[in-house]
């Protein structure tokens, strides 16, 4: 089946790399994401990539604990450095030509951010791993992922998630939830859904950019996804 998508923005959360054990990276995980990352280049589908870094260092958590928390945002930016550098090596190793770009510049470890390298590097077939979130505290992994899937083009924004998709409250400790197989921005927003933070949803729906939210623990979902097939649940305006 061709893909729906000629380019796409994808999103992980650096729980998802940490797998059952919460912390760190969990090489199974990151080898399964890689392989399904591989199928979906092998349609041709141009990727990008954000990864949070939630399983190495959560800045909004730690400045709670009474952290500064421009320093404690920096010390979480650097984590998805880490996680973007564990990601190109995955990718690597199954021949797939990988950039981490970082919005914060460290030139001996990878590329600084540069919106037309960005493009260019993708459409010379790279996955490029967008890391150091959007480079100032205060905003999270999120709003770095609805930003740059804007600046780059992508013609939609796959949230992958450990549930299924869009829910009236949390599936894992409310079992009765109901699912959303489609929802509007304005739905979120009213209902006050935790999908994606408020900033991030605000650009999405501004920029009238799609939005799907699925389970990327399940094998095969993430293709499913990139080649239309009804899976997790559809944001649009």
């Amino acid at each position: 089946m061709a893909a729906r998508y000629q380019r796409v923005l994808i999103k992980l959360s650096g729980e998802i790399l940490a797998g059952e054990g919460g912390v760190g990276i969990d090489e199974k995980v990151m080898d399964g994401l890689a392989d399904e990352l591989r199928d979906v280049q092998q349609l041709g589908v141009q990727g990008g990539i954000v990864a949070g870094g939630g399983n190495i260092f959560r800045g909004l958590a730690a400045s709670t604990r009474g952290m500064d928390r421009v320093g404690a945002d920096y010390m979480g930016m650097l984590a998805t450095v880490i996680n973007g550098l564990a990601l190109q090596h995955a990718l690597e190793r199954r021949g797939l030509y990988t950039r981490v770009m970082s919005a914060i510049e460290m030139a001996r470890v990878c590329e600084p951010y540069i919106r037309r390298r960005a493009v260019r590097h993708l459409e010379k077939g790279r996955v490029v791993v967008l890391a150091a979130g959007t480079g100032n505290p205060y905003f999270t992994t999120d709003t770095a992922a609805a930003l740059r899937a804007i600046e780059i083009g992508a013609d939609v924004i796959l949230k992958a998630t450990r549930v299924d998709g869009v829910y009236s409250s949390d599936p894992e400790t409310h079992p009765d939830a109901t699912f959303f197989p489609h929802i509007t921005y304005r739905d979120i927003l009213e209902r006050g859904l935790g999908v994606m933070d408020l900033t991030a949803i605000t650009l999405l729906r501004e920029n009238r950019l799609p939005l799907v939210v699925f389970n990327v623990g399940q094998r095969g979902n993430l293709l499913k996804v990139v080649q239309g097939e009804a899976v997790g649940t559809s944001v649009r305006e």
